[in-house]
């Protein structure tokens, strides 16, 4: 799971922890990282990846390039900023372009989206993070799910956002077995 809310403990970690949650009981192993407390700096366009197939800038997307290269599937969450994903999570989603040279590392990886929002918002931006998975080659578990509060645990009180999200993690474990 990725969490990319400045928002420690956030409605959108408390989502993305609630997909873990059925992910691992349905077998998953599963892993929370939280973008906000990692030091990456935002793609710089220079096309190094192009030639070499690595990123030039080194800082804690080295860490999360293994985390996500080793896994089988991405639960990814961001908060709902002015209609969008958050900056973190923009930012996470750029620097995996290199992972598209040479050869689509991320191809066949399952992508299950959540977005947190105060009241809109949530379906642009459960459509830029499920189109990011797409321009990774990944198959996507679902429409994703949008869960809504204004105020940190406020989401615990959408039910439906809440059970969404646990069976979200469910469907993303089942597409990895289909899968393999």
């Amino acid at each position: 799971g990725i969490v990319c809310s400045s928002r420690k403990g956030g409605n959108t970690e408390i989502l993305v922890r609630e997909a873990l949650t059925g992910a691992k009981e349905s077998g998953a192993e599963i892993e929370l990282l939280r973008i906000s407390e990692m030091k990456i700096a935002p793609c710089d366009g220079c096309m190094t990846c192009h030639q070499s197939g690595e990123c030039k800038i080194k800082d804690d997307m080295q860490k999360v390039y293994k985390k996500i290269l080793e896994t089988d599937g991405i639960i990814l969450g961001s908060p709902v900023y002015f209609w969008s994903v958050s900056g973190q999570a923009k930012t996470f989603m750029d620097r995996t372009y290199v992972l598209r040279y040479p050869d689509h590392k991320l191809k066949n990886k399952v992508g299950g989206s959540i977005a947190a929002a105060g009241r809109r918002g949530g379906v642009s931006a459960l459509s830029v993070i499920n189109n990011f998975f797409l321009g990774q080659d990944m198959l996507v578990a679902g429409l994703g799910i949008t869960g809504y509060g204004t105020e940190k645990g406020e989401v615990k009180r959408d039910k439906r956002a809440m059970q969404g999200a646990k069976s979200l993690g469910k469907q993303v474990v089942q597409l990895v077995r289909t899968n393999k």
